[in-house]
């Protein structure tokens, strides 16, 4: 044997070598086992930190650039923000000062008029805040809980509503609590007016816990003019809910030939779900009872007062004797 073949050739059992296949299914074995003992047991957390470590500085300084452009272009963006949100801003003030100002004439105007016409100033409904507990246990009603009661000084047949419109009326009053029967509640009707025609009608509530949320307008004259988009506010004739508050909004108006009615199916503003944050409303019959007698009391007051003129001519009156040389009674000589 030559000194060259123990020099550069490797034993026969070194030469021998996996198959290709064998292999890759031995690594992928030797991965998997790797993989599971380190979800295990994070045996490699310290390797996988000290790279992290080791990289950060180079992550960082490739970041600087694109982080300043970035800040850049934010930067713009905020200024052209901000300026365009000032213009806004101006504008909406004049527009808003402008309204201030046309509010205050027609308000200035109103009273005015009902002067005029000897007319009493609006009613104004006292308030009460509430808040909504949970809703009615009772699976074919659509009822919540809010937690004002008697002691509170909530009334039944008290209307309640939340920043949208109108949302149901209250039917039952404990000590703490109130149960208050939803708009589309089925047994629930409210008298309506058509805020763009003035027509009046009663909306009844279409809806269960089993159906969509919407109110029918019904017995409406097959030749009325409502329209879908048309706003129903309260009528104010049915002594409970102020005249002018926001119920529903026109969906669909069908004109079945076979009746002489339409079919008008609203959609309620207020929220009939996820109300949270509510407002309860004295009965406007008991609130007009309210403020009668405290009208009554100012009027009487107003016609037993002196008249300023009254008493300026008789003082008027008694300087003209004094300074003539008349002598008057005790009495008439006190101011």
């Amino acid at each position: 044997m030559s000194l060259r073949t123990l020099e550069r050739d490797a034993p026969s059992l070194f030469k021998n070598r996996l198959p290709e296949p064998v292999q890759l299914a031995v690594f992928c074995l030797l991965a998997l086992v790797l993989m599971l003992v380190d979800a295990r047991w994070h045996l490699i957390n310290p390797v996988r930190q000290a790279i992290a470590a080791a990289l950060y500085p180079v992550q960082w300084s490739l970041l600087q650039p694109l982080r300043a452009v970035s800040d850049g272009l934010s930067y713009l963006e905020t200024v052209e923000a901000a300026q365009s949100a000032a213009n806004d801003a101006q504008r909406q003030l004049a527009s808003l000062s402008l309204q201030a100002r046309q509010a205050q004439e027609l308000d200035e105007e109103n009273r005015r008029l009902r002067a005029l016409l000897e007319l009493r100033p609006r009613l104004k409904v006292p308030t009460l805040a509430g808040e909504v507990v949970y809703e009615s246990p009772d699976s074919y009603t659509r009822r919540v809980i809010v937690d004002r009661g008697q002691v509170a000084g909530v009334l039944p047949g008290s209307p309640v509503v939340d920043e949208y419109g109108v949302l149901g009326q209250v039917v039952r009053v404990q000590p703490f609590t109130s149960e208050v029967r939803l708009l589309v509640d089925r047994d629930m009707a409210i008298p309506v007016a058509i805020e763009r025609t003035g027509v009046r009608g009663v909306a009844y509530g279409l809806a269960s816990n089993l159906g969509a949320d919407a109110v029918e307008l019904r017995y409406m004259a097959s030749d009325a003019d409502v329209q879908a988009g048309d706003v129903l506010v309260t009528s104010g004739i049915d002594g409970v809910y102020p005249a002018g508050l926001p119920v529903a909004r026109i969906q669909e108006v069908e004109r079945p030939g076979a009746t002489a009615f339409l079919r008008i199916v609203a959609e309620p503003l207020a929220r009939m779900q996820g109300a949270r944050h509510v407002v309860l409303l004295t009965p406007w019959q008991e609130a007009q009872a309210r403020q009668m007698p405290t009208e009554a009391a100012a009027e009487v007051a107003s016609l037993l007062a002196p008249h300023p003129e009254a008493e300026k001519k008789a003082r008027e009156d008694k300087s003209a004797q004094r300074r003539a040389g008349g002598s008057l009674p005790a009495q008439e000589e006190k101011p």
